[in-house]
């Protein structure tokens, strides 16, 4: 019996053929689907039935795992425990894209491969699944991947229970397979992104400087610091505030008082904290005490990596209410000068960690 094929649009899937081919997924069948690089095959990867199947039509030795995909960068968490910022900076920058990434799984001593699709019908499929989804290339083992949906039914039509049809993908290369098991970062299998790529981005330090509303404290803090490193490369520099819930700009105090140190900040967009954030910062600067409580209820696994920038006062500290920084906001410009004093102070310390 020949496979049922399904046309569907890259760019607009029509909502009924992708909930068709969901629940093909869902009930333990095998699904030959479009991603940005090369074409797939969907498998329930909690279906044993499903996964022995799939190993058959791809002929691949009882050793070698299969890699899963998954809709939401956050969902990486329910696979693994690896914590370490390189991994975050690398899935923040290319997912969802070519990028898979081995981590270790939950299980003690097993790896896991993940990826984020871009093509919108991967990414439908996935989420209308309802299910973790093993999806290595349509093609047999050891033969080149297909990118079309005809290249894929030459050797496996009939051999799959459904395949979308949503013409040439766009890169035409394997994803770029990258394992975080040892002590850097290490390109396995090389796609569109290099291993120079992945140490650039992996080694850039991430700096994070976190207040309430991210308009005034940590706005002076992220853009004094850019100016203390002088333009360096290898260090990115941001701030977020823990209550933002919409965009804003930095107030008009804070501004003023970059402007008179030659600081332009009226590009400043305020932005809420996030995981993502707080997962790939290298080192997180909170305002006060009660910010660091926010963060680790947060992303509890960051605690090694955050300080009260008051911390890093010149002077003997008095106490521990003297290590958070006030909110200068509604106060006068004298006191958002001596805020920014402060924080001045505090970074001629902090830069000896960067």
């Amino acid at each position: 019996m020949k496979t049922k094929i399904v046309q569907i649009d890259a760019k607009q899937p029509q909502p009924d053929r992708i909930l068709e081919a969901a629940r093909v997924v869902h009930q333990g069948g095998l699904v030959i689907f479009p991603t940005e690089t090369v074409y797939g095959i969907a498998a329930d990867c909690s279906n044993p039935r499903a996964m022995q199947r799939l190993r058959e039509v791809k002929k691949r030795s009882a050793g070698k795992p299969f890699s899963i995909m998954i809709a939401q960068k956050e969902l990486i968490r329910n696979y693994t425990p690896y914590s370490e910022p390189k991994l975050f900076k690398l899935i923040d920058r290319y997912w969802p894209g070519p990028l898979t990434v081995i981590v270790p799984a939950e299980t003690a001593g097993e790896t896991v491969g993940i990826r984020i699709p871009s093509h919108p019908v991967a990414i439908k499929l996935i989420e209308n699944s309802h299910c973790t989804v093993a999806a290595p290339s349509a093609n047999i083992e050891g033969a080149p991947a297909p990118t079309t949906c005809a290249e894929a039914l030459r050797d496996l039509d009939g051999m799959v229970d459904l395949a979308i049809d949503s013409g040439t993908v766009d890169i035409g290369t394997a994803s770029t397979i990258v394992d975080f098991t040892g002590e850097r970062p290490q390109v396995v299998r090389e796609g569109i992104i290099s291993q120079a790529g992945i140490d650039q981005v992996a080694g850039c330090k991430h700096i994070l400087f976190v207040c309430t509303g991210n308009s005034c404290r940590s706005v002076m803090a992220e853009h004094l610091c850019r100016k203390v490193l002088k333009g360096r490369t290898d260090v990115e520099v941001a701030s977020a505030g823990t209550s933002v819930l919409f965009p804003g700009s930095a107030s008009q105090e804070a501004a003023a008082v970059l402007r008179e140190r030659g600081i332009d900040a009226r590009a400043h967009v305020s932005k809420p904290v996030t995981n993502m954030l707080l997962k790939k910062s290298d080192l997180i600067f909170v305002m006060t005490r009660a910010h660091r409580n926010q963060v680790l209820e947060r992303v509890p696994s960051v605690e090694k990596r955050v300080y009260l920038l008051g911390e890093f006062k010149s002077g003997a500290i008095r106490c521990e209410q003297d290590l958070d920084i006030p909110d200068p906001i509604g106060r006068s410009h004298v006191e958002y000068q001596e805020c920014a004093a402060v924080i001045e102070d505090c970074l001629q310390k902090v830069i000896q960690l960067i």
